[in-house]
């Protein structure tokens, strides 16, 4: 086993230690040790730290004693994302470790706003939807850490309750001159200035002031959970480093103590573009922005050179466990097998046993053409599958022919339209086509039993028929 985790160049370069220090003798128990999440590089959950020559240090501190964790979310939209949800997950990694995880709500520094990986300054926020917006990522935040607890973790005793706090909690006290007094003596303009989230700005379309202070509130955050909570370290996305280790050079010299950053890899597109809100396929985690369907097919359709890396990264299965799962891929590629496991799990965690079974029911009414599982389906539940589709009511009238339900329901704008598309083969009432305009609509054939007739014209174009009787 520890020669084939010394192949792994990445756990080396990104720990920057030695294969003879990292895995010497007399460290191996201590890093397999429970709470060492430093074991999470085997995952490829953990991509850098800083001080970037702390393993010794971060090995001793997670043995000895349980400690604490905290990662920030800014509420600058009503849902975290896909992007989050590896931080979050790496917050679940410590928590089932046995440490104290904290996540922090940046109800104060989203009103600043986060540079990294922007291009220009973020908009204001009226107080309103800053609170929207905080009650949302709130609710995606407590959401996965109770559905972790319920689904995923077996053993006997409880998880140790993770703290979900607002940053705006302290800074109401806090005057602004207090604040540049105590704090911003601390922090030096050179340092500042070479941060690449504000290089990249400079060189750009420029940087406000109030940006420009953002590193300056982060790095107080981790200040104020270090002297209340004893919190030794900070988790973030990759682009998170120079504010992290502006938090770690404030504690350094107000409280003269050391305490580490660790960031995990942002996920990327298959194009290199980062998952985000701001991107164009953004997957939200909350249901009302991204249904569990959705977030379902968004991981199944994972590609093969990817899932391998994203069971580790996602899943709480074990190294062993996935390695069976593509072992069974490569004998039976067509069943997807490790790709319907990451998209099972990660449904689970995010939207529970109810959004997976709601899932893989709105899966199989669009793919495996089920009429059975449509007939048991709301008008909100078929909308939710078929994203788009046209909601309208008709009366059932006695004789009512394909082409007049058709054209009252405007699934056509013209009468030769539809008698060319029908004749085509093109027009088809729950999954099954229909070519004969004369036809007669009947209960039995083409009224399910829930009132409702689903009607597609060519590939994508849906109605949503609702009868009355």
């Amino acid at each position: 086993m520890c020669r084939c985790l010394l192949s792994k160049r990445q756990l080396v370069a990104t720990v920057g230690r030695t294969y003879d220090v990292l895995y010497s003798h007399n460290r191996l128990q201590r890093f397999y040790s429970n709470r060492n999440v430093l074991k999470l590089y085997e995952r490829q959950i953990i991509q850098n730290m800083f001080p970037d020559n702390s393993s010794n240090e971060i090995i001793d501190l997670l043995t000895k004693r349980n400690q604490c964790v905290y990662a920030g979310f800014d509420p600058t939209a009503d849902s975290l994302h896909i992007g989050n949800l590896l931080v979050i997950i790496n917050l679940l990694h410590w928590q089932r470790a046995n440490h104290k995880v904290i996540a922090l709500i940046g109800g104060a520094t989203a009103q600043i706003g986060d540079p990294s990986g922007k291009s220009k300054d973020r908009d204001k926020q009226s107080s309103q939807m800053l609170s929207h917006n905080i009650k949302g990522i709130t609710h995606s935040l407590q959401s996965i850490f109770d559905n972790h607890a319920k689904y995923f973790w077996k053993q006997k005793d409880p998880l140790p309750e993770p703290i979900i706090i607002n940053n705006m909690e302290w800074y109401k006290g806090i005057g602004v001159i207090d604040f540049m007094n105590n704090i911003g003596r601390h922090f030096r303009m050179g340092t500042m200035l070479s941060r690449d989230s504000v290089k990249s700005r400079l060189s750009g379309s420029g940087m406000s002031f109030t940006e420009f202070t953002y590193q300056t509130f982060q790095a107080y955050d981790w200040l104020h959970l270090f002297k209340n909570y004893k919190c030794l370290f900070q988790i973030g996305g990759n682009d998170q480093m120079g504010n992290i280790m502006s938090g770690q050079e404030l504690i350094s010299r107000q409280e003269n103590a050391k305490v580490y950053g660790l960031t995990v890899p942002l996920i990327t597109t298959d194009s290199g573009d980062k998952y985000g809100k701001s991107a164009q396929n953004a997957i939200w985690l909350n249901s009302d922005r991204t249904s569990p369907f959705e977030l379902y097919q968004f991981m199944i359709r994972t590609i093969d050179a990817d899932v391998e890396k994203l069971l580790k990264m996602f899943t709480f299965l074990s190294l062993p466990e996935i390695a069976e799962l593509m072992r069974r891929h490569k004998a039976t590629p067509d069943k997807r097998i490790p790709h319907e496991s990451l998209a099972r799990q990660v449904t689970t965690l995010v939207h529970g046993e109810e959004g997976l079974k709601e899932a893989i029911v709105a899966t199989s009414a669009l793919y495996d053409n089920s009429i059975e599982t449509l007939s048991t389906l709301s008008v909100n539940d078929i909308l939710k599958i078929f994203n788009g589709a046209t909601v309208v009511e008709l009366m059932l009238e006695p004789g009512i022919t394909v082409l007049k339900m058709a054209m009252n329901a405007k699934c056509f704008l013209t009468d030769k339209d539809a008698y060319r598309i029908i004749s085509a083969g093109g027009f088809y009432i729950n999954h099954q086509r229909i070519t004969n305009i004369d036809e007669i609509v009947t209960l039995s054939v083409h009224i399910l039993p829930n009132n409702i007739s689903l009607v597609r014209v060519g590939k994508r174009n849906y109605w949503i028929v609702k009868w009355i009787m």
